[in-house]
């Protein structure tokens, strides 16, 4: 992974040395940028271009949801992480919803924010599973009946979703099922078109709703 370039965003000054002390120990972290606001982050990232942006959620004059929202619709290959007290269902499926390809709790451990960021950085979702077991129970309890719908997917199809569920970037599900890593996108790309999706977040939402993966899942 080349070294990265991060924009942390948070009101909380005292939150922002706390977390920008975690990521200048990440080997992978060259930079660190600071915001302290969604409207400071939205200009932040047009003027400074980082990798990667962790985004608090409640913040004054624009909170992070609407910030991601303006950042990846101008951006969309801007890889948002929000970092958020907030473990209620409502916020998790917003984020995913705004642009966000990960969701990590404040109270989560160091190691988890590696891991999070390795994860986004390679075009994965990443979810602490604490969030993918809350988004999961909600989406199960909404719709039963169409849960239970597999959808028209593939064997080899449904393979490769689950296992982009449990968390493999495409190399890993290339190496595991001993395919090509473009045979494997070619499977993403029709599943995606098969579930009516253009998007990873999207994906792994709607597969869990339909019931074909469930989040979280190691």
């Amino acid at each position: 992974m080349k070294r990265l370039r991060v924009l942390l965003v948070d009101d909380h000054s005292l939150v922002r040395a706390g977390v920008r002390a975690l990521l200048g120990a990440l080997p992978q972290v060259e930079e660190i940028i600071e915001a302290s606001s969604g409207r400071e982050a939205v200009e932040l990232v047009r003027a400074r271009a980082p990798d990667l942006v962790l985004m608090d959620i409640a913040m004054d004059d624009m909170d992070g949801l609407e910030a991601t929202r303006m950042i990846t619709a101008e951006q969309p290959e801007m890889r948002v992480i929000i970092l958020s007290m907030h473990d209620t269902g409502d916020f998790f499926d917003q984020a995913l919803r705004c642009g966000a390809c990960g969701y990590l709790l404040k109270d989560a451990a160091v190691s988890e924010l590696e891991m999070a960021i390795a994860a986004v950085m390679r075009g994965d979702v990443y979810l602490s599973p604490a969030v993918s077991r809350h988004l999961v129970g909600n989406m199960l309890s909404r719709d039963a009946p169409e849960v239970r719908a597999a959808g028209a997917l593939t064997p080899r199809q449904t393979e490769i979703l689950q296992l982009i569920g449990s968390g493999l970037g495409t190399k890993d599900i290339a190496r595991k099922l001993d395919l090509s890593v473009k045979t494997v996108e070619a499977h993403r790309a029709q599943i995606m078109e098969r579930l009516g999706v253009r998007d990873i977040a999207n994906l792994l939402l709607e597969a869990a709703r339909r019931g074909l993966i469930t989040l979280g899942r190691s």
